[in-house]
């Protein structure tokens, strides 16, 4: 037996049912590779869920741990603080969108970033209302769970959902959503489920994440950002995945030139290190009584050298302009795969900077999902040294989500990858259908 098929045997034994787990058991991994138990080589284009954006165990992080490591690991910021959160505060204070004072909590994931957006949120309104929409992913808590716009498995068999937590369509003009009809949809809620004078927040993705990588239209944040003006209503952007250089700009939202009035950021933030933050306008941020939030593991001295470290390499490097030649490369790869003959289950390809994803259809004409093929194309590429992850709430998406240090070499190399991947689930699809 080997080593991959003993991990397994003792995780079915040991772990959690619940807890979804890949085939791949790491044990090394160097910026855009990894290694298994058995000694296999992967290209990996999940990075741990775009937290790995400055690559696996990047030498300036790992030189920025090791130091703090020699000072202190804990200290708990509640009991004893320490500068180097401030500066990272300050950091995030000047680096994301809107010109306004701003102040910046941290926490350990992306879940309690959003449960606290919306804790000051209420606490600055007065209000108890939250919108959220269609598709969107905000974490597996129990507020986080009710603002997902996607039931199986993130609600699923959990029960009842906090109350006013309303959800309004993404626009997918690739299924039919335009923008005008979800903002039409939005403003009906507020004549007939829900007064805007209760609603306390709004929060969106600008490219959702688990939802499919459904980019939302400039023309709509600005709308959202409008609305919520007209009415007092908090805007939140969850920058969670898309954030952190991800898309070509530090965070996505810059692409339509809207200010949220809250951000919530985690995965890339910290390389790799359990670090979530929100950062927005000081007097929403302020509302919060004291002691009301924060955590025993809230901004972790490791957690917060490694995500300075980051800030540093993405200057340094010039990560933002390097997400956006690596998105053009694997784009390109993909548009010219679905154009070619015999590649009519490419529906669409999508995505802003390092952030990609192709959607695969049964045909072009009617759109309809194929997750069988989008799981045989995952799995093929695995067995050839790729990993990639699926996603979408018709989970026939693939998303790409490279370290925004990958070599281009391996870029191509995945790229190839891909392609054969996606001819062998192809051929052996039709195969099995004849």
């Amino acid at each position: 037996m080997s080593n991959t098929e003993t991990l397994k045997t003792r995780r079915a034994a040991a772990v959690a049912n619940g807890v979804a787990t890949r085939g791949i058991y790491a044990v090394r991994a160097e910026n855009a590779e990894l290694w298994d138990a058995d000694g296999k080589r992967f290209i990996d284009f999940a990075a741990g869920i775009a937290v790995n954006n400055t690559g696996h165990r990047h030498p300036k992080l790992m030189e920025a741990v090791a130091k703090q490591s020699e000072a202190f690991t804990h200290t708990c910021f509640h009991v004893a603080p320490y500068e180097s959160y401030i500066a990272l505060a300050e950091r995030l204070n000047a680096s994301t969108p809107g010109d306004f004072a701003k102040k910046t909590m941290m926490v350990t994931t992306g879940a309690e970033a959003v449960e606290n957006a919306v804790k000051m949120a209420r606490a600055y309104t007065g209000r108890s209302g939250v919108i959220a929409f269609s598709g969107g992913f905000h974490g597996r808590t129990l507020m986080g769970m009710a603002l997902c716009g996607k039931v199986n498995p993130y609600k699923k068999s959990f029960g009842a959902m906090p109350p006013e937590v309303l959800h309004a369509p993404f626009p997918n003009e690739f299924h039919g959503v335009t923008v005008e009809q979800s903002l039409a949809i939005l403003d009906n809620m507020f004549k007939s489920s829900i007064d805007p004078e209760r609603v306390a927040a709004m929060i969106i993705e600008p490219v959702q994440g688990e939802g499919g990588f459904n980019v939302a239209q400039p023309e709509f944040l600005r709308a959202l950002r409008k609305i919520c003006d007209d009415h007092g209503i908090i805007l939140i952007a969850d920058e969670v995945q898309a954030g952190i250089a991800r898309t070509g700009k530090l965070f996505a939202f810059e692409h339509a030139g809207v200010a949220a009035d809250l951000v919530t950021m985690a995965k890339g933030l910290a390389g790799g290190f359990p670090l979530s933050a929100v950062t927005g306008r000081a007097e929403v941020v302020d509302a919060a009584p004291v002691g009301g939030i924060g955590g025993t593991y809230a901004g972790n001295p490791l957690a917060v050298a490694a995500a300075n470290a980051v800030f540093d390499v993405i200057e340094e490097e010039k990560l933002c302009d390097r997400a956006t030649e690596v998105g053009e490369m694997i784009k390109a790869r993909l548009n010219a795969l679905a154009n070619r003959q015999g590649m009519e289950a490419i529906g669409d390809v999508r995505g802003l900077g390092a952030m990609v994803a192709f959607e695969l259809v049964t045909d072009r004409v009617t759109n309809n999902p194929n997750p069988a093929l989008t799981q045989a194309i995952v799995a093929e590429a695995e067995a050839r040294g790729l990993i990639l992850l699926p996603c979408g709430t018709r989970a026939n998406a693939v998303r790409l989500l490279p370290p925004l240090t990958v070599p281009f070499e391996q870029v191509d190399e995945a790229m190839d990858i891909i392609e054969a991947s996606i001819e062998a689930a192809i051929n052996n699809t039709a195969v099995a259908a004849e």
